[in-house]
């Protein structure tokens, strides 16, 4: 297990781009905020991601992901669901009403056509489902086109044939063969594969924090870049991300001493991890951290849900959850929030 706590307690760069609107970093929500270091310096945009009249993002607790049509994708917990902006921040459409509370997403393009699969959570945003009378909805993970429509699902009902249930459900992805891989990081910490069409294949993992046992398996991805595809998990509240191969054998440790990683993102050989403890950390090959962005110095606001609008300070953040990079390097966060929050992050 790599040791990586002195490089951690590196500073990140955090600075106003306009310091004569005063020195609180994002105080001036006009003004863009700079972050982290070397080739990964960021912009913070003030005021990105345009809602419609009387429309607000609710609780955010899902993931956002930028397709190959450079549209981004964040699900919520509100009625909104799962809401669509092109990358300038404009307001195209919400989609799958029904697929309400998606705790984590994966993007591919099957057939010609770009389809999102996403792990919806039972737990969150039910509450005033039933206060309006309308049903809940079940952990499943469902596979839907870019307007929302239902693909595939993969149903709460099919508990009887999974080992060790389907409560808890965090995470989902695809294998390049598509295999699905869902974790259940609030439950039984075990992790299930099924095939294409969602016939349950395999089970492993289970609770622990030895090889191959996880303890809030929270995000799913699949690396690319050591030959054979190799299953990622964050293994959050364990503090570290580790390798399977994709029949769930135990490969090891890829990094450690995170502060409670919970979803990752791609570019290129280097991945984006969304820490809960408030910062989004970029990894190189080896596992090695290269660039800390938005790392939050009050440690009151780290991995708290409750924090208000008005605390909030432009670049940033709290509690990162979900983080999405483009094709041009820009990176999208979803923070855990009482009353929703994303940021985009404009590569300098």
């Amino acid at each position: 297990m790599k040791n990586l706590i002195p490089i951690l307690l590196a500073a990140p760069l955090i600075a106003s781009a306009h310091p004569e609107h005063g020195t609180q970093p994002g105080a001036d929500i006009q003004s863009p905020v700079v972050t982290g270091n070397g080739e990964w310096t960021y912009e913070a945009v003030p005021g990105w991601g345009k809602l419609p009249e009387g429309k607000a993002l609710g609780p955010t607790h899902g993931s956002v992901l930028v397709a190959p049509d450079k549209k981004v994708y964040f699900s919520t917990d509100s009625e909104l669901a799962i809401i669509v902006w092109d990358e300038a921040g404009n307001f195209q459409k919400s989609i799958a009403p029904d697929c309400q509370g998606f705790h984590a997403m994966d993007v591919r393009e099957e057939n010609g056509k770009t389809v999102l699969y996403g792990a919806q959570n039972n737990g969150y945003g039910n509450g005033a489902r039933k206060k309006a009378g309308k049903p809940t909805t079940p952990f499943r993970v469902c596979k839907i086109d870019t307007d929302g429509n239902l693909l595939l699902e993969i149903p709460n009902a099919s508990t009887g044939e999974v080992p060790g249930g389907w409560n808890g459900l965090t995470a989902v992805t695809v294998a390049p063969d598509g295999a699905i891989f869902a974790a259940m990081g609030y439950g039984s910490q075990l992790i299930h594969k099924f095939d294409a069409s969602g016939k349950i294949l395999k089970t492993f993992g289970g609770k622990g924090n030895g090889d191959g046992k996880f303890n809030t398996c929270h995000g799913l991805t699949i690396d690319h870049r050591f030959g054979a595809p190799r299953l990622l998990v964050a293994d959050r509240a364990n503090r570290r991300i580790c390798h399977l191969d994709l029949e769930g054998n135990w490969i090891g440790v890829h990094a450690s001493n995170l502060r409670l990683p919970c979803s990752f993102s791609w570019h290129g050989e280097n991945l984006a991890v969304a820490e809960l403890e408030a910062r989004v950390t970029i990894l190189d090959k080896n596992g090695a951290p290269v660039a800390f962005l938005g790392d939050n110095p009050d440690r009151k606001q780290w991995a708290n849900f409750g924090i208000p609008t008005k605390d909030q300070r432009l670049g940033i953040f709290t509690a990162p959850h979900g983080v999405g990079f483009a094709a041009n390097g820009d990176l999208y966060v979803q923070d855990w929030n009482v009353s929703g929050r994303i940021t985009k992050l404009r590569k300098k």
